[in-house]
């Protein structure tokens, strides 16, 4: 009798989708799957998130047929086995290189956005499934792309979103990455092994700890940054911030030349714009060096510094100025950022969205598990010191009616859970680049043999999962080679249990 393939996780940053034909591929599998999607919270948060698909968006080849596609009927509360409900979930799947039931099946789980047939054509997964004839399944998170009920993302919707649906069965990079390491920790006996790539498995109300670390990366001549370029950032923000407050002439100049498509003329506005300003300049640091990226911090200090030997004033603003022209243009954008009522207005509402974005889903899972808020409120902050915490805090109730302290609850209760930073899973391989600024809230150091990490110099968020290209540095190329490695070492200790019986 043929044995059920074994399943081992990998993480991506992505989000993914499948439609047509039915379910027998996954089911020959031997998973259950059930995923959720997120939604966006603030400007900040929208800019990364575009940066991030923008990033993310992998070609296939040219002239290539492409993956099969399917959907998944999945019940919509999978913890009742009385509630009858259902919506349809996607998925894809390349079976060009398995070679039979006993073989791995790599499982690219999709994050807080939506996927595509890519997820099983290119980047790591796709690369390392040649050599043990895997199949590769690329899952959407359960309401995000195409993902979402019938009913649409109201209250009564959204109650089914979170990771512990999610991680119902899941694996992928980023939030994804979490759920991966989390899938193993919960289903052992469904899961193999995870790779968990830029994995916050640390929920945290206040993320100030993010624009510490973009910080050291634009101060760092490892990743083309210096000490000048840091301080020409400082500067550039009280350009920005100076200009803001004389009001008049100045302050619309600023609309102009930033693309603030806000008045500016209401405080939280301009907290809108100085929030996206720091998401340009996060993102370009969170995504370095990756196809796609608009900006490298390369770049982006070359914009600042140039013609600016003293990180003056003027010229730092104007290279903050022409960065966020070119970040606007790459995504396609005319806005940089938004009033602070039309955001709240889109937030709120709950019908099926026509595009896959997933801003309302990742924002009710900040609020209701997570938290990740980036904030600036540290003096050593060479950003805005805007928006605090409770501007974050108060998007949660102007939107879903939830309470700061509510919020403050549930990112204890996702921690309780998951047990944060130290999860106790076994056969998961924590993979962190050390300028991504996330990497603060995932595992970064061994805990043990079956708990395995590798910290990557001068990688940035997820990019052990892009597809290898010429310019990788050495280091990258070395981190791929351990992450081979080590899933040979456990992938057999998987298959020689499995033939002698023995629990996972």
């Amino acid at each position: 009798m043929a044995r059920e393939p074994w399943l081992r996780a990998l993480l991506l940053p992505w989000l993914c989708g499948l439609l047509a034909q039915g379910t027998q591929g996954l089911r020959a599998a031997g998973f259950r799957a059930g995923l959720s999607r997120s939604a966006s919270a603030r400007p900040a948060a929208l800019l990364l998130r575009r940066l991030g698909e923008h990033v993310r968006r992998l070609p296939g080849s040219a002239g290539d047929p492409g993956p099969r596609e399917g959907w998944l009927q999945q019940p919509l509360d999978p913890f009742n086995a009385s509630d009858g409900r259902t919506f349809l979930q996607r998925y894809w799947v390349n079976d060009r290189h398995w070679a039979g039931q006993d073989r791995p099946v790599f499982l690219h789980l999709g994050g807080e956005g939506s996927l595509g047939p890519g997820s099983v054509m290119t980047g790591h997964p796709a690369a390392l499934a040649p050599a043990w004839g895997a199949l590769i399944i690329g899952l959407e998170h359960r309401f995000y792309g195409l993902s979402v009920p019938a009913g649409g993302l109201g209250l009564a919707q959204l109650r089914y979103l979170s990771s512990r649906h999610a991680s119902w069965v899941c694996f992928g990079g980023s939030y994804a990455g979490a759920l991966a390491a989390w899938a193993r920790l919960k289903l052992p006996h469904l899961v193999a092994a995870a790779v968990a790539s830029s994995a916050p498995v640390r929920a945290t109300l206040d993320f100030a700890e993010y624009n510490a670390v973009v910080s050291r990366s634009l101060a760092s001549p490892v990743v083309g940054g210096s000490p000048q370029c840091l301080a020409a950032v400082s500067a550039a923000f009280e350009q920005v911030e100076r200009r803001l407050r004389a009001g008049g002439a100045a302050r619309a100049a600023l609309r102009t030349e930033l693309g603030a498509c806000g008045s500016l003329s209401h405080a939280e506005d301009r907290a809108e714009l100085l929030e996206a300003l720091q998401a340009l300049v996060g993102g370009t640091v969170q995504y370095d060096g990756q196809a796609g990226a608009p900006l490298g911090v390369r770049q982006l200090c070359g914009l600042l510094l140039e013609g600016a030997h003293n990180g003056s004033h003027p010229e730092s603003y104007r290279g903050l100025r022409q960065a966020a022209q070119v970040v606007r243009h790459s995504l396609g954008q005319r806005c940089l950022s938004f009033s602070r009522a039309r955001t709240v207005n889109q937030l709120r509402a709950s019908a099926p969205p026509e595009s896959g974005v997933g801003d309302r889903q990742w924002l009710y899972q900040t609020c209701t598990e997570f938290g990740f808020y980036v904030t600036c409120e540290d003096p050593g902050c060479p950003f805005s010191q805007l928006p605090a915490l409770a501007s974050h805090l108060e998007l949660c109730e102007q939107v879903f009616g939830l309470s700061a302290s509510s919020v403050a609850r549930a990112v204890a209760q996702t921690n309780a859970y998951y047990g944060a930073q130290a999860p106790g899973a076994s056969r998961v391989l924590f993979v962190n680049g050390d300028t991504d600024p996330w990497q603060v809230l995932s595992v970064t150091r061994p805990t043990g043999p079956s708990e395995a990490a590798l910290l990557i110099p001068g990688a940035s968020h997820c990019a052990d999962m892009a597809p290898e290209r010429p310019s990788d540095p050495a280091s990258l190329r070395q981190g791929r080679r351990s992450i081979l490695r080590q899933l040979q070492a456990w992938l057999g200790q998987a298959q020689e249990e499995r033939q002698v019986g023995v629990p996972a």
